[in-house]
């Protein structure tokens, strides 16, 4: 066995698995483009049986999908073709979806439209974070990958085609794209808060022109909006809560540039943040744009 693992590769929730390989005697090649000349020749010299293509950032091309004997498997965490594209547990939890999982399947050149070997689910629980989901989905596919490798060794997996009338793709997310619009219901910015922290860059406002970034909420109980989206309508030791386009959600995590991650209410005691503060109200083109619904605004360029 060898890892071929990704130069310089910086991605949320990156993990060195390279390192890891090496402290266990296992081989390691490390690439800046898999699909190079001399990359594919690296690989060929090997002589794979199988290839196992997990947590890659770039689309596998036609000559190294067809060196190994039995294929290249992958790995995509949904339910294919229900969200096939990029960061599917975000995307399913900032959309307020309760269940993902994650599918084995026998890769080809498109976006994650291989042939299906394996296919699991896991719910979405409404604390769970893109953090937690992605735990288990992780285990889901290394469940997955050890109860099927003896069969894709001796040839003996038949793929099921995709149903492609039931395909969607998902745009790929940047930091930017984590902007608060706080005229959304209080489910939906908890649901935009957790689909967005740690490992990830994290959902974000601004209070007087400062970026505030918010790590986590709790769950909100249902209820009117007293007053305008985004004003501060209580402070206590539980947190920050905010009103908006339905009901009031609690902030209990949040970081500035000064300081990376504070309890909510310790940030408000030492900001001065007071009962009726305005949070800022991005553009509807920057909230367009941020839930995959329209072209990016030149005010994020």
């Amino acid at each position: 066995m060898t890892l071929t693992a990704e130069a310089g590769a910086k991605v949320s929730g990156a993990v060195d698995v390279a390192s890891r390989a090496s402290e266990h005697g296992i081989p390691v090649v490390l690439v800046e483009d898999v699909n190079s000349p001399n990359s594919v020749a690296e690989i060929r010299a090997l002589a794979p049986d199988l290839v196992a293509v997990v947590g890659w950032t770039r689309l596998i091309h036609d000559e190294l999908l067809k060196l190994p004997t039995h294929g290249c498997i992958g790995f995509h965490a949904s339910l294919l073709p229900h969200n096939r594209g990029r960061a599917p547990v975000n995307w399913a939890i900032l959309r307020g979806e309760h269940e993902t999982g994650n599918t084995m399947m026998l890769l080809n050149a498109g976006i994650d439209t291989g042939g299906v070997v394996d296919q699991r689910s896991t719910p979405i629980g409404p604390e769970d974070t893109c953090a937690t989901v992605y735990e288990r989905v992780a285990a889901l596919g290394a469940a997955m990958l050890g109860d099927h490798l003896g069969p894709l060794l001796r040839g003996a997996v038949v793929p099921r085609r995709q149903d492609e009338s039931k395909a969607t793709l998902l745009p790929k997310r940047v930091p930017l794209m984590g902007v608060t619009d706080w005229r959304r219901s209080a489910q939906e910015i908890h649901d935009w808060i957790r689909a967005q922290t740690a490992p990830y860059p994290g959902a974000f406002t601004h209070l007087d022109g400062e970026r505030v970034t918010l790590w986590r909420s709790a769950p909100p109980a249902p209820g009117d909006s007293p007053v305008n989206p985004g004003t501060v309508v209580a402070i206590d030791h539980t947190g920050v809560t905010v009103a908006t386009g339905s009901g009031t959600v609690l902030v209990t995590e949040v970081g500035t540039v000064e300081h990376h991650h504070l309890h909510a209410h310790e940030w408000a005691a030492g900001a001065g943040l007071r009962v009726g503060a305005q949070f800022d109200q991005p553009s509807d083109a920057w909230v367009a744009w941020s839930l995959g619904r329209g072209p990016r605004p030149e005010e994020t360029r």
